[in-house]
């Protein structure tokens, strides 16, 4: 008698020699359960004993695809992202009643044959040649095995899963030789948890524990039988005997399954009766897939989690493979996301922004000294319907934000300070600031001069602002013809300098133009963490850290898991201790008594800057601690909309200033962030006021741009060029290039040329 392997069956060795003593019987059958229209002259060629040897005999399996777990710094799970829902479970983890329905309902004789059940083939294709129709297959489940493999390999490529799935005798014959391979390599009950891992049963469920989660909310190992018998007649048709959908439907499939069952003696017939009578008993969980489900406002956090895995080289040479990564799953990420500070980042954009306002409010936290982001939010929500959104204000938008940022207007004035205080200009320098100048010309650039040959002039908030200033007074004061006439001293080449060292960028990712208008009123766009991370440089004493969100993956495959390497943050001087000690003196000065009043924190040492565009299209406040630093923006996406007479989160603004609406939102991030958390000091210079009784009041009310000037600093998308970049000081500019991409009509934002703004 033939040794049998244990499980029954002839073993693979004999399998395959019978197979190929039959292989014209076998060509023919193939034809009459795959392509019964198809000659068998033709089929028998293709299953000779040639044609078979010359197939391929290693199936190579590619790790299943899983979910993937996003986790704040403390573990907590901020969202679950997948291609395919699946959690891969060893065969001990899944019910015995699971096991035995899909071998009953599948392949009862799975323990009987070997890779090839003969015995079957015949029955199909006796039985399909009496109907005339292929109306009953011969696939083990080995065979169903491989075929599953293949799809999967495809992913979602449908040209490859087209492949993988279409009716050829030369596919089936592919399988069978596969198959041969499988059983003799892996075994019955290797097979059968793959088969299991591996099948999709509807409802983006793709294997059994993801199944029984989904359709009882509970795990694979603990389905009884009536359950088990549902999912296991899923497969054969997932749509078809979808429960969600078709009770009916689903309850006639899973009683016959629990016939089978009783006639192959898994369960006796009394079992049967018994589970047939019982309810569908259908917990449902809905999917839960993607970074629109994150908790606390995370779901831009979560997505650009995802854009920056996509674009590190760490994880891949090409964007390509690294999206094979992605999509294969099985990661399990810990980021730096702080869930009291995105908490706290939350609930302020909520108090202050509507999302169903005319303009939205975007606001990012980062530690300084180390570059990791602790809080992302926005105020509208996620989403692709009415007063949702899809980009990222947050960032730039390689890793999807808006395509060029929004401009910054006065908050970039610390950048250009703390260049003229690396050129040894003192803090105590005084410029003799009159309300309005012609721009000063020529002004030295790292190349050829600039030179103001079209007398382009810049003016002061209002005409009582006349200097001569110093310094901290002009920085709290947000003085422009200062700025302008401190760029003129030190020349253009320093502060671009700077601004590299900052990794100060566009929002589109280039360096900015050498211009006045860029350099000196912050007319070009950035996005909020570009400009929290730089601020962060004067919290952490001159070190600049790069941005970082993820800590630590581990990824597992199969059961397995293993470690991947991620970005680190890396730290560079950009300016000495002195000089970020002088600047965060200045910015001290903007919350006490300046434009910032209204932001500042009334509990620990804090700084910032205010900012405005012209025709109030961006309003900015950035501003930091010596432990966080954070930036926020509000503004039109579309650069339409000029916030004068505007209600914002139910209150009325006749203008918004960079103190007043930013500021607030600022204030209450940053307070909830920080309860609870050391206090630490600045280290602060002594630097000398001016005369203390002059102009005292000149700045109420105000914060960056004369209110009804007309102008438009946001620019017309020529980059600051030079022909251009102050249009909007003297006839209101040349208007704005729209939206950021994600808006209606496609409109994409200028990156702005003219004066930006103010303060």
């Amino acid at each position: 008698m033939p040794k049998k392997r244990s499980g029954g069956g002839l073993s693979p060795t004999q399998q395959a020699a019978k197979f190929l003593g039959v292989s014209v019987l076998a060509g023919a059958v193939l034809a009459g359960i795959a392509l019964p229209a198809v000659g068998a002259l033709g089929l028998a060629a293709k299953g000779s004993v040639e044609g078979f040897d010359a197939l391929p005999a290693n199936l190579k399996t590619p790790p299943l695809s899983q979910r993937t777990t996003i986790l704040d710094a403390e573990g907590g799970t901020i969202a679950t992202v997948y291609s395919r829902d699946r959690t891969v479970v060893d065969l001990k983890d899944i019910s015995p009643y699971m096991q035995k329905a899909i071998v009953a309902i599948e392949d009862s004789r799975f323990y009987e044959h070997g890779a090839i059940d003969l015995k079957g083939v015949l029955r199909a294709l006796n039985k399909n040649a009496r109907s005339g129709e292929v109306s009953e297959g011969a696939s083990t489940l080995t065979q169903q095995y491989v075929k599953n493999v293949f799809v999967e390999e495809a992913g979602d490529d449908a040209t490859k899963v087209a492949q993988a799935t279409q009716q050829t005798i030369g596919r089936k014959i592919q399988e069978l030789k596969l198959a041969i391979q499988v059983e003799e390599e892996l075994g019955k009950k290797k097979i059968l948890e793959n088969y299991l891992n591996i099948t999709f049963f509807g409802q983006q469920a793709y294997g059994v524990e993801a199944a029984s989660q989904r359709y009882f909310s509970k795990h694979a190992k603990d389905l009884t039988v009536q359950e088990a018998a549902l999912l296991a007649g899923i497969v054969q048709s997932p749509s078809r005997y979808d429960p969600v959908n078709d009770e009916a439907e689903a309850t006639k499939r899973r009683n016959i399954v629990l016939n089978r069952m009783a006639q192959v003696g898994d369960i006796s017939p009394a079992q049967a009766e018994k589970a047939k009578k019982a309810p569908l008993g259908l917990k449902v969980s809905k999917p839960k897939n993607g970074c629109i489900t994150a908790v606390n406002d995370a779901s831009f956090f979560c997505d650009y989690v995802r854009e920056v895995f996509l674009s590190e080289p760490v994880f891949g040479k090409t964007r390509k493979d690294r999206a094979k990564v992605w999509n294969q799953g099985g990661l399990t990420i810990r980021t730096t996301l702080d869930p009291q500070a995105q908490e706290s980042v939350h609930q302020s954009l909520k108090d202050h922004v509507n999302k169903s306002d005319s303009v939205a409010a975007a606001s990012t936290l980062v530690e300084p000294g180390t570059g990791r982001i602790v809080a992302m939010g926005q105020s509208k929500p996620y989403g692709y319907g009415k007063n949702e959104t899809e980009i990222n204000y947050s960032v730039d938008h390689a890793v999807g934000g808006s395509n060029f940022g929004f401009p910054t207007g006065s908050t970039f004035k610390p950048f250009l300070a703390a260049a003229a205080l690396e050129e040894n200009v003192p803090a105590t320098k005084e410029y003799s600031s009159p309300y309005d100048m012609d721009y000063p010309s020529p002004i030295q650039t790292c190349d050829k001069p600039w030179i103001n040959d079209n007398g382009y002039r810049v003016e002061n908030e209002n005409e009582s602002e006349v200097g001569p200033y110093r310094l901290k007074e002009a920085m709290a004061k947000s003085v422009n013809t200062y700025f302008v006439q401190m760029l003129a001293d030190i020349g253009l080449c320093p502060v671009s300098s700077m601004a590299d060292k900052l990794h100060v960028h566009q929002g589109n990712g280039d360096k900015l133009p050498q211009n006045p208008s860029a350099l000196a009123l912050g007319s070009v766009g950035m996005s909020p963490l570009t400009m929290a991370s730089a601020y962060a440089t004067f919290a952490s004493r001159g070190m600049y850290c790069t941005p970082v969100a993820i800590e630590s993956i581990t990824q597992k495959v199969g059961n397995k898991q293993k470690s991947l390497e991620v970005p680190k943050s890396t730290c560079s001087r950009a300016m000495a201790e002195k000089t970020a000690d002088s600047v965060n003196t200045l910015l001290q000065g903007v919350v006490d008594s300046g434009t910032g009043k209204e932001a500042g924190l009334s509990d620990r040492a804090n700084a910032g800057k205010t900012g405005t565009t012209d025709e109030r299209k961006n309003a900015w406040f950035v501003g930091y601690t010596p432990n966080m630093s954070g930036a926020v923006w509000v503004g039109s996406a579309t650069q339409k909309v000029e916030m004068k007479n505007i209600t914002i989160g139910g209150v009325y603004h006749p203008l918004v200033f960079g103190g007043a609406v930013p500021g607030p939102i600022w204030k209450d991030a940053m307070t909830g962030a920080l309860e609870g958390k050391d206090s630490p000091s600045f280290n602060l210079v002594d630097i000398p006021d001016g005369d203390k009784n002059k102009d005292k009041d000149k700045d109420k009310g105000r914060d960056e741009d004369k209110p009804d000037d007309g102008n438009n600093g946001d620019g017309d998308g020529n980059n600051g060029d030079d022909e251009g970049f102050i249009a909007g000081l003297t006839d209101g500019g040349n208007g704005n290039g729209g939206g950021d991409g994600g808006f209606p009509g496609n409109l994409i934002q200028g990156p702005g040329n003219g004066p930006g703004g103010r303060r």
